[in-house]
């Protein structure tokens, strides 16, 4: 499957939280996205890997994804391995994507850091020749997507570029409380951390809310680029 655009997170809901906005106004736009899960966030505080993997089901199809993978890892202790970095190297060629998205380069968890490396460096990789990898019997071929771009999670890291999610703000929203047990919700039992709290649920619109205003926009989600983006002229900057 050719893909425009290959999501990482290092845990179910890191690409909803972080580009939930920008994934559904692109879908909405035409474009084919898919989202790689690298682990089952099996350490959650709340929940299980059984209910994860339905609520990631669910936020899913809220999204519109033509596909969503998980690749296993160990939740809490990622590694910048070369078995972690070729699994990720067989999704980059299965799905050949023009734009990867990836975990923020710094963060309040250790794996999202990692996941941004761990996800930068492989697709590097993935563009060598001499790597040769091979999916359901077949040889891949070589792929190297032309930008890697980081969301911004946790930690208010500036952004190099913001996308307007103005209209689909509410879609975001909703792709993260199809997580029911990791976030906001004033009837559970089960221990409270940073992310249930009311406040959390209310900062996915106020931290929009406040890089669209920076920008001129009514919401907006931020990223970072691993290199110079060049624009052909000035045609879709907001002013």
């Amino acid at each position: 499957m050719k893909t425009d655009i290959l999501a990482f997170g290092a845990h179910p809901d890191d690409v909803e939280l972080g580009c939930g906005g920008t994934i559904a106004k692109l879908v909405a736009e035409g474009k084919k996205c898919v989202v790689v899960d690298l682990t089952r966030g099996e350490l959650g505080t709340r929940g299980t890997d059984e209910t994860r993997k339905a609520e990631a089901a669910d936020a899913a199809k809220i999204l519109g994804l033509s596909a969503r993978e998980n690749l296993g890892m160990k939740d809490g202790f990622l590694v910048n391995s070369e078995e972690y970095q070729m699994r990720i190297v067989k999704m980059i060629r299965k799905y050949r994507p023009e734009i990867v998205l990836a975990n923020a380069i710094d963060d309040r968890h250790p794996d999202h850091a990692k996941g941004a490396k761990l996800v930068s460096d492989a697709c590097f990789l993935s563009g060598l020749r001499k790597i040769e990898t091979v999916m359901d019997g077949e040889a891949q071929e070589v792929w190297r997507p032309k930008h890697v771009f980081h969301y911004i999670q946790w930690k208010d890291i500036k952004p190099e570029f913001v996308i307007d999610i103005s209209e689909f703000l509410d879609k975001k929203i909703a792709s993260c409380m199809a997580y029911k047990t990791q976030f906001y919700d004033p009837t559970s039992t089960e221990p409270e951390t940073p992310i249930t709290t009311k406040d959390f649920y209310e900062s996915l619109t106020y931290r929009a809310q406040d890089l669209g205003r920076l920008s001129g926009v009514a919401y907006a989600e931020g990223f970072t680029s691993e290199r110079l983006i060049s624009l052909k002229n000035f045609d879709g900057i907001v002013w």
